[in-house]
């Protein structure tokens, strides 16, 4: 990860945007039954068809890594015969696992950089899902969680990908950036240099920077909606607690993404910010430590993992793989009845209702209801979001929390509502509990 950008970079767009939506006109209430699902919503099936990737593979990686930095001066920096001879050995893997590569050249400090593009046949090439992680070192040290660690994952998952003979609906791309240490210079100028056409067709960028760091936290980008939300649910499924990353805001290579308007998300373990009593109680580790003590320097070397972390961020960097580039989900059965309707909420104020009409059922409610809400906010952990049935009846869906510090609640609730009488009024309830923050209900529904 680079050092040569602004820790934090988003906050004053996110905020710019918000309040531009909040000014927006309103949208006409709509309650009627629609059966049209979101698009982006990953494939269940899919994911659950996502390979457990080996973590002794992932090691072997970082072991040849090791041994190309040994062998050449310590490091696999840019401009170094360490970074070439990263590349040659990823780039080999991936040619005899089937790959189409091209190899980038650019220049950067009077040296020759490279980037490795890793094509997967087949895939709607109107739809890529790319995955990234920059290859180089600092001059220091041989980089091994920094960023061998996202370097050897990455590659892992496309070799899985080709273990599996995956036939997605999206078109796979693989990529290893050359010079991110000097200011993501490999991936700015892939992105500059894409025609404006294969720049639309990108829909998502999924960055690794720094996975398997000795002292670990369990990070996840606050950047598109859907990808964030992909590796919350695969960190739910295994009961391991997330927290917004905001060390590597715009630090590493999914920042020239972002700026071409191209969806990102990812995930990092911590770099040399240190581990509060907090985060160690939850993750375990050390408190009063660095995430990473050997962040950017020499002891960054093999011996310079956690395990337990580059295993469980390589199994999600497949989850999503997976579930982001498979087929559109199928209708769900049932109807869906939604409200469209702008409903503001108040700073610190009262709660705020948004009602949707429930009709044409016969019944009580199924006990998988599905209530799928979309609420833009500039600070989701002051919302706490509750589902109300026509009795009344409150079904909490989101309580206030004041470490969850990211923006907007998009996501769909599992509801046992099989008590509830089905048709009438439902409403959804939004209360701000907290002051210096703003927002409004954008839509939300509900799926029999």
């Amino acid at each position: 990860m680079t050092l040569s950008f602004p820790r934090r970079t988003t906050v004053a767009a996110a905020a710019s945007f918000a309040l531009a939506a909040l000014l927006a006109p309103a949208v006409p209430a709509s309650a009627t039954p629609s059966t049209t699902p979101s698009s982006a919503t990953p494939s269940p099936a899919a994911v659950l068809a996502a390979p457990d990737i080996p973590l002794a593979n992932v090691k072997a990686h970082l072991t040849q890594l090791q041994s190309i930095a040994t062998a050449n001066g310590g490091n696999r920096a840019h401009g170094r015969a360490g970074y070439k001879a990263s590349i040659d050995y990823v780039k080999a893997k991936l040619d005899a696992a089937g790959f189409t590569t091209t190899l980038q050249t650019f220049t950067s400090g009077g040296a020759t950089g490279y980037n490795l593009i890793a094509d997967w046949p087949g895939g709607d090439a109107s739809q890529v899902l790319m995955t990234g992680a920059h290859l180089d070192s600092v001059t220091a040290g041989p980089g091994i969680n920094d960023n061998g660690s996202g370097s050897a994952a990455t590659l892992e998952t496309a070799l899985a990908v080709s273990r599996a003979g995956y036939q997605p609906s999206k078109h796979l791309r693989f990529a290893w950036w050359g010079a991110e240490e000097l200011g993501m210079v490999g991936s700015t100028y892939y992105v500059n240099h894409l025609a404006a056409a294969d720049r639309a067709k990108i829909t998502g960028y999924l960055n690794f920077d720094m996975i398997g760091s000795p002292n670990p936290g369990y990070f996840v980008y606050d950047d598109d909606p859907t990808i964030e939300q992909t590796f919350k649910d695969y960190y739910a499924g295994i009961s391991v607690p997330t927290e917004i990353e905001t060390e590597g805001d715009g630090r590493s290579d999914h920042a020239p993404f972002k700026n071409a308007g191209i969806p990102v998300g990812g995930l990092f373990s911590g770099a040399d910010y240190i581990k509060t009593a907090a985060q160690a109680q939850k993750w375990g580790g050390t408190s009063g430590l660095a995430f990473d003590r050997c962040y950017h320097a020499s002891c960054d070397t093999s011996a310079n993992i956690n395990d337990t972390a580059l295993d469980r961020n390589s199994d999600a960097i497949a989850y999503a793989v997976w579930g982001l580039s498979a087929a559109t989900t199928p209708p769900p059965s049932g109807t869906v009845f939604e409200n469209t309707a702008d409903v503001a909420v108040p700073d610190n104020g009262a709660a705020v209702t948004s009602p949707v009409s429930v009709t044409g059922r016969t019944g009580n409610a199924p006990a998988t209801l599905k209530a799928s809400v979309d609420i833009k906010h500039t600070y989701r952990g002051d919302l706490v979001v509750d589902l109300l049935a026509p009795d009344g009846s409150a079904y909490r869906l989101k309580s206030s929390s004041s470490s969850d510090s990211a923006d907007n609640v998009i996501a769909t609730y599992t509801v046992n509502a099989s008590s509830e009488v089905a048709n009438g009024t439902w409403k959804l309830r939004v209360q701000d509990v907290a002051a210096q923050d703003t927002g409004y209900i954008d839509s939300w529904k509900l799926t029999f």
